[in-house]
């Protein structure tokens, strides 16, 4: 990698020497959920002519029920949605939730507050349709003294509860992500104090961390975007929801209209593209925590309070950088943004988010608008001015757009 100092080139060497062993361990996870993807594949039955699409309604659109039949195995589900008219993975959680819970339900966050697009749907404004306003009330848990789930609290709460939702990412919080197991353990401390109760998994970002998705756990609905790392980098939009068939259907007629459910929805020819991002998607979303490990470790080293830290545990590919300075973290914007093969010149600017709290600036250089399993990094304009950066198609994109910003970096606080 020449262009760079010395001092920055010994710094990734040694970002790269210590998560070695690390990102081999992200290289097992990949190769035993491509099997996972391929032996799912080959029992669906997918083949080429199925890549042409329909119009219209969709009605009898065969590659679609293989891409859902596959992705519904691959998920450990009954069943799957999935579909380019879901614009965005809040739009796949939104459904999953219309169509589990009914006027004057109960919904119950189990591990904190949910991420800020969310605050529209279950709260929102008067005359759009929340949920709060179809009668829905709302309670949250929060996360444990020791920051994993407080389950005697969940169980306790989940007793008059609908539907608890489970959120795997961190989102704009300072919790850790949540694993598999720990997912599993919500699900079965819901059904022991509540067996009625819908278990609901925003999987965003945690798609393929693990050798297993939460509906394997217990989970009664998973869903997410195809913008992340499910669609592989290739599927140009969409979003999904797995997991009990009856439960995914009930979603189905959110997204389309009950009586037609599932069984309406053209492809107009997506379908190749979602099949080849799903099967991209193992070795993509290794590629993202390959470059998760190394931010960690090399950021760590400029200085930076990283979470999670060098070498630690991580269920999905975001790294929270602190910086403290509004000024400092909107250069760090500025230099992702540089990093990436679109819009490399163009500067990160905050302004309004739908669906955002505060101002956010964002830097995504992206192949696919909003692509956040591209190389992204975004930050809610409030102190202490915390990016969350995530994804990477290469992991060698995130080497080379953190040593350039390292160089800006140290360059700027020797002039000081």
């Amino acid at each position: 990698m020449g262009g760079f100092s010395a001092e920055v080139m010994g710094m990734a060497e040694e970002a790269l020497a210590s998560c070695h062993c690390q990102q081999e361990g992200y290289e097992s996870i990949r190769r035993v959920n491509m099997r996972r993807v391929l032996m799912a594949f080959r029992k669906a039955g997918l083949s080429d002519y199925q890549f042409g699409g329909t119009t219209g309604y969709g009605y009898n659109d065969s590659g679609r029920e293989a891409i859902e039949e596959a992705f519904a195995m691959i998920a450990g589900a009954e069943s799957s949605l999935v579909r380019h008219q879901i614009v965005s993975g809040t739009h796949a959680i939104a459904l999953a939730l219309f169509g589990v819970l009914r006027p004057g339900g109960r919904l119950l966050a189990a591990f904190g507050r949910p991420y800020d697009t969310l605050d529209g749907i279950i709260h929102g404004k008067d005359g759009y349709g929340s949920l709060g306003e179809f009668g829905v009330s709302y309670s949250e848990v929060a996360p444990g003294a020791a920051g994993g789930p407080d389950l005697a609290g969940i169980a306790e709460a989940s007793r008059s509860s609908d539907a608890v939702l489970i959120q795997r990412s961190r989102g704009y919080s300072t919790r850790k992500p949540l694993s598999v197991d720990e997912i599993g353990s919500i699900c079965r401390t819901v059904k022991e104090a509540n067996p009625d109760a819908v278990t609901i998994v925003d999987n965003c970002y945690g798609e393929f961390t693990d050798i297993l998705e939460p509906c394997s756990a217990g989970a009664d609905l998973i869903a997410g975007s195809l913008i992340k790392n499910p669609g592989g980098g290739v599927a140009p939009a969409g979003g999904y929801v797995a997991g009990r068939a009856e439960l995914v259907e009930r979603a189905a007629s959110r997204l389309t209209a009950p009586g037609l459910g599932s069984h309406c929805g053209p492809t107009l020819g997506m379908n190749r593209l979602i099949a080849q991002g799903l099967y991209f998607a193992p070795m993509i979303t290794c590629e993202a925590m390959c470059s998760s490990a190394f931010a960690s470790c090399f950021l760590h080293q400029l200085g930076h309070k990283v979470d999670p830290g060098p070498l630690e545990d991580r269920g999905d590919s975001v790294v929270r950088i602190e910086f403290n300075d509004k000024e400092e973290l909107l250069s760090f914007m500025k230099a992702v943004q540089s990093g990436s093969p679109v819009d490399a010149k163009a500067v990160p600017v905050p302004g309004y988010m739908p669906g955002y709290e505060d101002d956010v600036v964002m830097a995504a250089g992206a192949f696919i608008q909003g692509s956040s399993i591209e190389l992204s990094a975004d930050a809610p304009m409030r102190p202490p001015y915390t990016a969350y950066m995530q994804g990477g198609l290469s992991r060698h994109q995130m080497e080379m757009t953190l040593m350039e910003y390292a160089e800006g970096a140290l360059s700027r606080r020797k002039r000081l």
